[in-house]
């Protein structure tokens, strides 16, 4: 089992229960999947890219990613529809906790002049998403092999109903929102 996920049961799941005034310990909001997305643009171009960036998010995650393809042409970026031009990862269960546990131990403070995540970022039904800017953040990448450097999102699925709940599981969760910003959220 995983260290968070084991933390999540013992612990935060009944002190959330208590905050947020639940009995049913199946209506407290808990993380359901985690999506990573890579968006390789440069793929219409250069094959290799998005070689090197599947593998990239194979490594970081631990599972095979599934290659996106272009829904409409857009000849501006001369892309033509079913192009491959991205990667996503959705990861579910043990491995949702692993990645999680190291996203937020591991990369996040890896990452320049971090101050903290925006507690703004959610989407009005309790999921949050973030974005990198570069791979190197996960100590699993050789930076010494990266030829091309490549940003990411990545998405938290909660069964929050709303931003507030799921705001209080990520914050149980250990994720580093910003305290400015959260007081500026609350207002």
């Amino acid at each position: 089992m995983a260290r968070l996920s084991e933390k999540y049961t013992k612990e935060i799941q009944p002190r959330l229960a208590k905050s947020l005034g639940q009995n049913n310990t199946h209506a407290v909001p808990r993380l359901t999947k985690i999506v990573v997305n890579m968006g390789v643009g440069a793929a219409s171009q250069d094959r290799k890219r998005l070689e090197e960036a599947v593998g990239h998010l194979a490594t970081i995650t631990g599972q095979k990613p599934l290659v996106t393809k272009a829904k409409k042409a857009v000849s501006a970026f001369r892309l033509r529809e079913g192009m491959e031009i991205g990667a996503k990862v959705t990861l579910r269960g043990r491995r949702m906790y692993e990645f999680l546990d190291r996203l937020i131990s591991l990369a996040l403070p890896r990452v320049r002049d971090f101050r903290g995540l925006s507690p703004t970022a959610f989407d009005g039904h309790g999921n949050y998403t973030l974005g990198l800017s570069e791979q190197l953040v996960f100590p699993e990448i050789d930076a010494d092999k990266v030829t091309h450097t490549q940003g990411m999102h990545i998405t938290l699925v909660t069964t929050a109903h709303s931003d507030d709940d799921a705001r209080a599981l990520l914050k149980e969760l250990g994720m580093p929102l910003s305290v400015e910003e959260t007081k500026k959220a609350r207002s």
